[in-house]
């Protein structure tokens, strides 16, 4: 077991970490592709699709021009992709594509590990996704949170320090007493670099980015995560 013995809670991030963003969005991505006659691969024009989302994001906090919500970033990034590609569109299957974010489904070991975990931890998630899109989502990890924190609350994106300072103001715990637990490297480095204890769910096997704010634990999934933190009955 980590000796993690000051951390209190956990903040957990939504996509990619708990639901299977990649999986879930590949069916209904392909057969809208297939439709088009797109010949290139959907589960790239995806990865390009969610990457232009998370550079929309990092624009928009450093711009400081106001806070967009996650679903229009999502729809101008569809837009850029989908014309990067040269797919024809409407704006009709624009909105449906993006809606699917609304129908992901969680990876196969989170319910189990977040019930264990659940026992001695209160379960928050903290996400970029605006707080009409996460209370149609969380319902689907079928373990009860105790609350869910959208970084509009704080007006800018992970990983601005903001996001964190403001999820440990509204739970009322000092950053130290939080253990943020995410798949993707530049959430943990804003969350460790702001003051939380971070857990590397390392899925695919991805290094961790060269950098001073390192996880404190790195673990294969939730199951794992749950075994290294509770003690052993």
């Amino acid at each position: 077991m980590v000796s993690l013995e000051e951390v209190r809670l956990l903040t957990i991030d939504l996509y990619g970490t708990l639901l299977d963003t990649q999986g879930s969005l590949l069916g209904p991505t392909t057969d809208f592709l297939m439709r088009k006659g797109f010949e290139g691969s959907p589960a790239i024009f995806l990865q390009r699709w969610q990457g232009k989302t998370i550079q929309n994001t990092m624009i928009d906090t450093l711009l400081q021009k106001g806070h967009t919500p996650f679903r229009e970033l999502l729809r101008r990034s569809l837009v850029f992709s989908l014309r990067e590609a040269s797919i024809p569109f409407t704006e009709e299957e624009v909105t449906s594509l993006v809606g699917e974010w609304e129908r992901l489904r969680p990876y196969p070991d989170v319910r189990e590990g977040l019930l264990d975990l659940r026992a001695r931890y209160p379960l928050v998630v903290l996400s970029n996704g605006d707080p009409d899109m996460l209370a149609k989502v969380v319902p689907a990890l079928g373990v009860p949170i105790e609350r869910t924190i959208s970084a509009a609350e704080a007006g800018v994106y992970k990983p601005h320090p903001a996001v964190y300072r403001t999820a440990a103001e509204a739970l009322r715990v000092e950053l130290s007493a939080i253990l943020h637990v995410a798949s993707h490297p530049f959430d943990l480095i804003g969350a460790k670099a702001a003051g939380m204890r971070t857990a590397y769910v390392d899925r695919h096997k991805t290094p961790f980015d060269e950098s001073p704010y390192t996880p404190d634990l790195v673990v294969r999934d939730f199951r794992e995560l749950a075994a290294r933190l509770l003690p052993k009955r």
